[in-house]
């Protein structure tokens, strides 16, 4: 299939950020511009925690836009990040999840490489002498430091892992930015991490959408009942939106308050008031000392990562695309190797509220469903509206806002050029 020419790509009715049209979550074209200048451009992308390699050898498979990738931990204790394409016939070599290996092995050919990409065996490469005849053989010029695997650039900041294909993306702390970096070290401060478990789901939508999604603190006591009922995000509590200077990173923070019926829940039918539970521990929230107040942080790292500190559970959410209309996201549940027995049954417990089957968070797998679904039947030409606080993207202290949702399309289409 011939690839469509980017000259292709529709254009944007208006200079603004605040109305989005639907062939942004469609057009091939969008997506394959979005592909070379985002996920394979000068941005860092999510690829694992350092947790999940603690032993030298350890490998995990995961990915960079739509090409696979494999972390491995070194003999020495780096970790390195290459593509999974061997260097001979192109073979994804690598199929299984996670493992721990000395070395990788193409099966196709048997071109074997370290664990760093290097190409360390070549079979026949001095072909194969008989009766005195040397049959085969690679060229007397074939040089193996010349044919090793594609190697991304890497970068860690306390136990989490980043990648690039372009190794003259900035140093991760610049791209993350002075607004965001705090917010970043406040859950991951340097304290080693322990895993607690990975959940994996395919959401038919545009993998914008659930960037958007969580940028978007407007919907949250409106769709999830569980938030509003439990006092975990209200429209009443104390807020604070933040965004990086470019508008493509962005956290909300937010202090539960009152819980129950209130001024806030007036006429919303999300407010069910005779909703109980029946284990009243999956909201018995202990606060931690290093949350410094705010009992949830929302993190969104463009373009593929969610930071979630909700109560007393964190973790991970790694957005992967799979065309116009689809995308895979994983989470991967964590704590603190200091944990005592109680918080990390804490943690266990709450985390029932998130993942694919979560209390709340399949909410948002369905409507954003919901969404893709009249973009790819409907008029391409119509548009979202996004302007609830205004037209800009400034900072909020109120959760009744979609800047930080417009700060990423400001971000996006001067990226795109569109």
């Amino acid at each position: 299939m011939e690839p469509v020419p980017i000259s292709f790509v529709p254009k944007w009715k208006d200079d603004g950020q605040s109305r989005i049209p639907f062939w942004v979550y469609t057009d091939p074209s969008v997506y394959q511009r979005e592909l070379e200048r985002i996920f394979y451009g000068k941005h860092w992308s999510f690829v694992g925690l350092e947790a999940e390699l603690p032993n030298s050898g350890d490998f995990k498979r995961t990915w960079v836009g739509e090409r696979s990738i494999i972390l491995a931990r070194s003999e020495d204790g780096t970790i390195s990040a290459v593509e999974n394409i061997c260097a001979h016939r192109g073979a994804a070599f690598c199929r299984e999840r996670s493992g721990n290996r000395k070395e990788f092995l193409c099966p196709y050919h048997q071109w074997t490489y370290d664990l760093k990409g290097n190409l360390m065996g070549v079979p026949f490469r001095r072909g194969l002498k008989k009766d005195g005849e040397v049959r085969g053989g690679m060229p007397a010029d074939f040089n193996p430091a010349n044919h090793g695997l594609n190697k991304l650039k890497v970068a860690t900041r306390h136990g989490v892992i980043f990648a690039s294909f372009d190794h003259d993306t900035e140093l991760l702390e610049a791209y993350l930015g002075p607004e965001i970096l705090p917010y970043f070290d406040r859950t991951f401060d340097g304290r080693k991490l322990r895993i607690h478990g990975h959940a994996r789901q395919r959401i038919p939508g545009n993998w914008k959408l659930m960037q958007e999604n969580i940028k978007d603190p407007y919907h949250v006591g409106l769709l999830h009942t569980w938030f509003l009922m439990f006092g975990l995000i209200r429209g009443d509590q104390k807020s604070r939106i933040v965004m990086d200077a470019h508008g493509r990173h962005g956290a909300m923070e937010s202090t539960r308050e009152a819980t129950g019926k209130g001024a806030v829940s007036e006429g919303l039918n999300s407010f069910k008031e005779d909703m109980k539970l029946s284990d009243e521990r999956i909201v018995d929230i202990k606060a931690e000392p290093w949350w410094n107040g705010p009992t949830v942080v929302m993190l969104t790292l463009f373009p593929n990562l969610i930071v979630q500190q909700q109560s007393n559970s964190m973790s991970v959410r790694q957005i992967i695309p799979r065309g116009t209309g689809a995308f895979d996201f994983v989470w991967t549940h964590f704590g603190f190797e200091d944990d005592d027995e109680d918080m990390e049954t804490r943690r266990l417990r709450q985390a029932n509220m998130f993942g694919p089957a979560g209390y709340v968070s399949a909410d948002d797998g369905e409507v954003l469903e919901f969404c893709q679904e009249s973009y790819e039947q409907g008029d391409s030409g119509r548009t979202t509206i996004a302007e609830q606080g205004g037209k800009d993207w400034n900072g909020s202290t109120h959760t009744i806002t979609e800047n930080v949702l417009r700060g990423m399309y400001a971000y996006w289409r001067n990226l795109m050029g569109i």
